[in-house]
């Protein structure tokens, strides 16, 4: 996995957020979170007072796990705050669910929707009830692209949005199982796992 700016780690993460309450039941710990960061290749560079600081030579990541809200947020290593996101997991009472979202930090700025919309998984059936389009990013010789499953790209098909980037909200143009931004320049393609 490429983590070269915020939005490279924030869409993993997410997924593996949404993964784990469904296994589980709840939002993850801390702990949890600091492990999946670490997987993810970033450096554990500061401990202290409920705040955990991550980072590699791209991206500074802040984890701030609150109870049962669970919040990270994603700034370049470049301080630029208008590319900067947030992802935040947590149980709504109200709809009785728990929601993963992907949040830029500067909504002026940012008009896409990461993800296209949040992960809502029902907190009693732990099912998905939306359609997320989370993956991880690749490397090759033509640049980074968003890798989806099979799964993924069904619900996405179903929610008749594939047209829509899932990146920056631009539109995609298709051909076979990969599609390319005209707004962003990222890629998308669909994996059999």
């Amino acid at each position: 996995m490429k983590v070269y700016e915020p939005v490279n780690l924030a869409m993993p993460l997410a997924k593996e957020l949404d993964e784990i309450i469904m296994e589980r039941g709840g939002v993850p710990d801390g702990e949890t979170v600091r492990r999946i960061l670490k997987e993810f290749g970033l450096e554990e560079a500061c401990l202290g007072r409920g705040v955990t600081v991550f980072r590699n030579g791209d991206v500074i990541a802040l984890l701030l796990p609150r109870g049962d809200v669970l919040m990270v947020d994603i700034i370049p290593a470049s301080g630029e705050l208008s590319d900067a996101l947030e992802v935040i997991a947590y149980r709504d009472k109200q709809l009785n669910a728990f929601i993963v979202e992907i949040l830029p930090a500067n909504d002026i700025e940012y008009e896409g929707n990461i993800g296209l919309e949040p992960a809502i998984i029902d907190a009693e059936t732990l099912e998905l009830e939306s359609s997320p389009v989370l993956g991880h990013f690749e490397e090759d010789e033509e640049g980074l692209f968003l890798v989806i499953d099979r799964e993924t790209y069904e619900r996405w098909k179903e929610s008749e949005s594939t047209d829509t980037c899932p990146v920056c909200g631009g539109e995609l143009a298709w051909k076979g199982e990969g599609a390319y931004c005209r707004d962003c320049g990222y890629r998308v393609k669909v994996v059999r796992e």
